[in-house]
């Protein structure tokens, strides 16, 4: 039987039943913290410039029908986070400087690793997107950044990942297709996304109000992402750096607020290609190690758009948006990725602060990386899907989201979702997967 953390229970249970308090009460509904504002002492550390934050995600997915492995049951993941943000012009009046420390934990288990994905060559989605980068605590933020130029020029040094500025996306979905920094998921062997952290800089100018350039150097650093590397500062195991760069328009369109998004990516870190070897020949056929380039390199592009709102609540209405992402076809499995939706916030007078999502995925693997399969299965003398030595070939995986977001306070949404995956990890013989999931965000 799936058990939850005993922090739900007590979130949802009071939540549903405290009677209406101050919100600098505990369990207040308006209050954006659910242990309150610790009579007061937590807005006066806040105006002091001292922020602290303690939150929880935690995501469960069940297989409803199909996957690789058809028998039923439910998985849990979750994940907590504890930060302090420290306005440094406050408190040691160092002029336009911001400090941020965060500490994640990591752990449960995965419905797609087993039930929808064949183990034999796992999935490119996860149906909790939470899960992952080991079980483990981690550094995740631990980083210094200073304005100059009356806020024209922002400079970020420390330790945190890409996609903390770069290809940035809400992560309200549960499925990792509609969550979160997109070129991380499909290059996450040099593009580290949360909760992983490694050395970096960050430089930003603001063009105009509304538009900026930003470019980066991360650390690309394998031995980041081993769970027993969670805390590691040294730079031992570096292999290069992945260098982003990136315009972000933000305008106001009618008065709706819009964001758009395009970058390229450099890494000159050595790549393997995923076909052939230093002769040019197929590896999987010669025998010999796969040939490295000298580079990886990709670009993207997303759009998030309000297009409709209330004349009594601008924060209410519809909005739409769309990702992609292109990668470098010698050294990647994924080439291309696409995806589009859209959420409507305030659906309901009564509810005015719930909302509602839908989204579409398509990840399209490589031609040259599905090639490479079926060569190796030639090699071996494997044609039966069946047989366990068999490597599936993978060319097409499609995702869908459709969750309604219970604001049930200020400090804890539930968000139940639906979502179906056809040909889980890009296998045709996998039947498309339906999958339950439930997400429940909240903070202390």
């Amino acid at each position: 039987m799936l058990q939850l953390p005993k922090t739900c229970y007590i979130g949802l249970a009071l939540s549903a039943l405290a009677t209406p308090v101050s919100a600098s009460e505990m369990f207040a509904s308006d209050s954006p913290w659910m242990l309150g504002d610790w009579g007061g002492t937590r807005s006066e550390l806040l105006e002091k410039g001292y922020d602290f934050t303690l939150g929880y995600t935690g995501e469960m997915g069940s297989n409803l029908h199909g996957g690789y492995d058809h028998d039923r049951t439910a998985r849990y993941s979750d994940q907590f986070t504890f930060g302090s943000h420290l306005d440094l012009d406050k408190i040691l009046g160092w002029h336009d400087t911001e400090f941020q420390l965060t500490v994640t934990e990591r752990h449960g288990d995965n419905i797609s690793n087993d039930r929808i994905n064949d183990p034999r060559v796992g999935g490119f989605t996860s149906a909790q997107e939470v899960w992952g980068r080991g079980e483990t605590w981690r550094l995740t933020q631990m980083w210094i950044k200073q304005k100059y130029f009356e806020g024209a020029l922002d400079v970020k040094f420390g330790r945190f990942g890409e996609g903390e500025d770069f290809n940035s996306f809400p992560c309200d979905f549960q499925n990792l297709a509609f969550c979160g920094s997109q070129v991380g998921n499909w290059v996450g062997g040099i593009w580290y996304n949360w909760p992983v952290s490694q050395w970096a800089l960050r430089v930003r100018y603001n063009l105009t109000p509304e538009l900026y350039a930003q470019v980066g150097v991360y650390e690309q650093n394998p031995s980041n992402l081993e769970s027993g590397n969670g805390f590691k500062l040294s730079g031992s195991g570096t292999q290069g750096a992945v260098m982003p760069f990136e315009l972000v328009w933000a305008p106001r369109i009618q008065g709706l607020k819009g964001e758009y998004r395009a970058g390229y990516y450099y890494s000159n870190a050595k790549a393997q290609d995923v076909l052939k070897d230093s002769n040019g020949q197929p590896a999987a056929i010669s025998g010999a190690a796969y040939r490295s380039s000298s580079s990886k390199h990709g670009l993207w592009i997303g759009a998030q758009q309000q297009v409709t709102s209330l004349a009594s609540d601008q924060s209410r209405g519809l909005s739409v948006f769309a990702n992609a992402t292109v990668h470098d076809k010698k050294t990647n499995a994924i080439d291309n990725y696409l995806q589009a939706g859209l959420v409507f916030k305030g659906p309901f007078d009564a509810r005015a602060k719930d909302d509602i999502g839908f989204a579409l995925a398509r990840v399209h693997v490589n031609p040259a990386y599905r090639k490479n399969a079926r060569l190796a299965n030639q090699a071996a003398g494997l044609y039966d899907y069946d047989n366990p030595g068999f490597l599936p070939v993978q060319d097409t995986e499609y995702s869908a989201e459709l969750y309604y977001g219970i604001h049930l306070a200020d400090w804890l949404t539930v968000r139940p979702n639906l979502q179906y995956i056809r040909h889980p990890g890009g296998v045709s013989q996998v039947d498309g997967a339906l999958i339950g999931g439930l997400k429940i965000q909240s903070s202390f």
